[in-house]
């Protein structure tokens, strides 16, 4: 059998098993198991074992449950509630001032995390009910905590760059340099769409329409508190900032500057919110291994399926077929990016870089686009899969905590942000420089 109508076989039964709800991880180790026992016979059950074993045990992936741990360590404690009260004292002024603070909220819990979902949670939770006793539409509610939470696989540090890193043995301090300025970006962009949005809505409690006296003693009489709330989350961006001067300065590899982190972070959790009790330690452990056994799972048996495409020749065969394509580099990278946002629609952003990282570097290293640059276009995309059907974590995240707000409100409140980052993507490709400046500047 030629390798393309093997390649269609194994994309179609892949499919299938995950729309009965079969996990990532198990669909991808089962379709895996099944091309090599039709192609090798059962002697590649020894080599079935050896390459799911041997790719968790780099030791750069350690990195990845420590900085899990950290987020966790923050997911679990108030951080993100007193992360809220302060922006909102200080962005609350501005038109549709509450759904923009809780974007800012999200943008620097998502750096404190590294997780999408908590991010989405954590804001989440204090946000939504707060925008719609407000008289915010449930759609910008539920849209820019959607969209928020996103940016958790982007700005550093970033269990996806992370990934991508290793698959594509590409320095990891770089990478999280090249996402800072675009994060920010985005963030922005959402910030403009939803005073945009706030505009032409309409129906929210909108504080520039109250009166000097009455917002001069709403701000008085919270600003004590919500002032103490900032320096209780200085501390944990503090530790954000080390992690990145010691990945930057060459101080220590990730893993190192992970594992330091990870107990600062956890040490700081128990001492600034008084978290002695074994119940909140043990909630913090039990979700990060949870998250951690999950993503490590994911990348053994995506390591195992890209062993199995290229034993069948599927994955040279679509390289070189996508190589000979006779067309300017940029409608390749459109091909690309149309394949890359199609995959993150069904499959989790580590399944997708796991597999296609190190099939698409080639092309592009040979269609003269930077690996770094290419990075952030590639989270991007993933970023996109998070707030669009069928997989749509994020969605369904808001779903759990607005259950009486209907999936068509969140998803069309959510559709505008997506846009917003295609935009972004745009402008990344009008501008690499807005990727490639500060890791320039700083690393050469």
């Amino acid at each position: 059998m030629d390798p393309i109508t093997l390649g269609i076989i194994v994309a179609v039964a892949l499919i299938i098993l995950m729309a009965i709800g079969t996990p990532i991880a198990f669909a991808l180790g089962g379709v895996s198991l099944l091309a090599l026992l039709y192609d090798r016979g059962l002697s590649e059950l020894v080599y079935f074992g050896e390459t799911f074993f041997d790719r968790i045990a780099e030791f750069g992936f350690v990195a990845i449950p420590m900085f899990i741990l950290m987020g966790a360590a923050v997911a679990s404690s108030p951080t993100g509630r007193d992360l809220y009260r302060s922006l909102d004292l200080w962005m609350g002024r501005l038109p549709g001032g509450l759904a923009v603070s809780n974007i800012g909220a999200c943008t620097i819990f998502s750096a404190l995390s590294g997780s999408s979902p908590a991010t989405c949670a954590a804001i989440g939770k204090m946000g939504i009910p707060e925008m719609r006793s407000r008289g915010y539409p449930d759609g910008v509610a539920a849209g820019c905590i959607a969209a928020g939470g996103t940016l958790g696989i982007l700005i550093p540090p970033s269990v996806t760059m992370i990934i991508y890193g290793i698959s594509t043995e590409t320095s990891i301090g770089r990478l999280f340099m090249a996402g800072i300025i675009p994060g920010f970006m985005l963030a922005g962009l959402f910030m403009i769409w939803t005073m945009i949005a706030c505009r032409l809505e309409g129906g929210y409690n909108n504080p520039m329409a109250q009166t000097a006296e009455r917002m001069k003693e709403n701000i008085k009489a919270n600003v004590d508190t919500n002032l103490k709330a900032l320096v209780r989350v200085v501390p944990f961006l503090l530790v954000i900032a080390g992690i990145l001067f010691a990945l930057y300065g060459g101080v220590a590899t990730p893993s190192e500057a992970a594992g330091v982190g990870a107990f600062l972070c956890v040490a700081l959790a128990v001492l600034i919110y008084r978290m002695w009790k074994v119940g909140p330690i043990k909630l913090i452990m039990r979700d990060s291994l949870r998250e951690s056994v999950m993503i490590m799972l994911v990348i053994a048996t995506a390591e195992v399926f890209a062993y199995a495409l290229s034993s069948m020749f599927i994955t040279q065969t679509i390289a070189a077929a996508i190589s000979d394509l006779d067309v300017n580099r940029w409608v390749l990278m459109g091909i690309i990016n149309l394949f890359l946002l199609v995959a993150g629609f069904f499959l989790p952003p580590v399944a997708v870089i796991v597999m296609t990282a190190p099939i698409l570097l080639p092309i592009i290293l040979a269609a003269n686009f930077d690996p770094y640059w290419f990075a952030v276009i590639l989270t991007i995309n993933l970023e996109i899969g998070l707030i669009t059907p069928p997989v749509g974590l994020n969605l369904f995240i808001i779903k759990g905590i607005a259950p009486d707000i209907s999936l068509r409100d969140i998803l069309m409140g959510s559709l505008p942000y997506a846009l917003c980052m295609v935009l972004g993507i745009l402008l990344l490709c009008v501008f690499p420089g807005i990727a490639l400046w500060l890791p320039n500047l700083i690393m050469g």
